[in-house]
């Protein structure tokens, strides 16, 4: 591989934005692909997957450069010559590339890759904080696990086609799949490209998914003509889903705190043809309180550390702090307790996170079980689904039913 110079750039002011400012990693590399229009798609892919890789493995590389944050756009180039040697791509002869040391870089990788938390690039209560919840073998597996980088994983949108049908238009677009054993609307790329340009998805055939997501809306047994609440909808990947599942038929109401992303759960709907979802904004306890005791269905995809998906949002672990971890336990509980109680007797309800550390998971559920309003329900099933088994996200899904 050759390098040019403008693409390393790029990507140095990139990882500069991400590490100093402290801004997310995709927002930062949507912007810096819009800055030449002469890029194609070979060097956009350069500095999207460069970027996200330094991310990664971000103290991993530093340990090994020998650098600490605030990183300087010298420290950075440093960064980037570890990146460059440990793939075996010859350095160029630049100004910033002097003096690398090749063979002290391949040593010291060989001596950190026997410590996890610099193999795996984690903090150090990151890694604590797994080890103890999982175990040291299930945490080492999944922490290798969610260091590759997430597939593409789509659903095809039922309301408009089929799987078979949708992997056909996609063929003809240029772009190859293929099926996923086990789950019924999903494709998945053979290689990574820029889906949404295509017509087929202007036409709302299908909507990035992945493939553990898709098990969430399925666990709710949804049927048409239901009401069903969607409590933490965000811009709706799962609410979607459950349109689709119930045929348009019924209705579904999508709330959230935020109202910018239900916008953008209205524009996603409209493109997918799911008319059967009323968006409403959380301003206020009045939204809940008025929904008490009127649905068949709810779901509850509550906030979460996002643990399960540091393949596709590698950033998150430098951003998480332990203070937050047990901050959004406080929250998940106080969710649930409010939100359950939206539900009819005899209706059922999922909790789901993308998480994979139990005190989010069952030991929350555990928790409402014994609290007033949990003791009005029963659980009748979870499944806690690995990225080191399943090859995709990890997610948690609990279905407890109102007695």
């Amino acid at each position: 591989m050759r390098l040019h110079r403008n693409l390393v750039f790029a990507t140095i002011d990139a990882l500069a934005e991400i590490f100093n400012v402290g801004n997310y990693a995709d927002k930062v590399i949507e912007k810096t692909l819009k800055r030449d229009k002469r890029w194609g798609s070979r060097d956009r892919s350069f500095i999207a997957e460069t970027t996200y890789d330094i991310v990664r493995w971000k103290r991993l590389y530093a340990e090994i450069a020998e650098v600490k944050e605030p990183f300087s756009r010298e420290d950075l180039f440093r960064v980037f010559s570890v990146w460059c040697v440990l793939r075996g791509i010859k350095l160029p002869d630049w100004p910033q590339f002097e003096g690398t040391p090749v063979r002290r870089i391949k040593g010291k990788f060989d001596e950190l890759s026997k410590i996890r938390k610099y193999r795996e690039s984690v903090p150090d209560w990151l890694d604590e904080l797994g080890s103890r919840e999982l175990g040291d073998k299930t945490w080492t597996k999944e922490l290798h696990s969610l260091n590759n980088q997430a597939p593409v994983v789509i659903r095809a949108n039922k309301l408009k086609t089929t799987p078979q049908k949708l992997a056909e238009i996609l063929k003809e677009e240029g772009i190859e799949t293929s099926n996923l054993r086990n789950y019924p609307e999903a494709l998945e790329l053979k290689e990574r490209a820029n889906i949404f340009r295509t017509k087929a998805f202007k036409d709302g055939l299908f909507e990035v998914q992945d493939a553990s997501s898709q098990r969430v809306a399925e666990f709710l047994n949804v049927e048409p003509g239901m009401r069903v609440v969607d409590t933490c909808a965000g811009a709706g990947g799962k609410t979607l889903h459950l349109a689709a599942l119930m045929e348009n038929k019924g209705q579904i109401i999508a709330l959230d705190i935020y109202g910018n992303k239900l916008k953008e759960l209205k524009r996603r709907a409209k493109r997918a043809g799911a008319h059967n979802i009323d968006t409403r904004s959380i301003d206020s306890t009045k939204v809940i309180k008025k929904l008490y005791n009127t649905a068949d269905r709810v779901l509850i995809d509550a906030p979460c550390s996002g643990l399960g998906v540091l393949s596709r949002n590698p950033d998150a672990k430098w951003k998480l702090q332990p203070e937050f971890i047990e901050n959004i336990r406080n929250t998940q509980l106080d969710i649930l307790q409010k939100y359950s109680q939206i539900l009819k007797k005899g209706g059922q309800l999922v909790y789901a996170t993308c998480s994979i550390l139990p005190s989010e998971n069952q030991q929350q559920v555990q928790k409402f079980l014994k609290t007033e309003e949990g003791a009005k329900f029963r659980l009748k099933k979870e499944k806690t689904i690995l990225s080191s088994e399943s090859g995709y996200d990890g997610f948690y899904m609990a279905l407890l039913e109102k007695e």
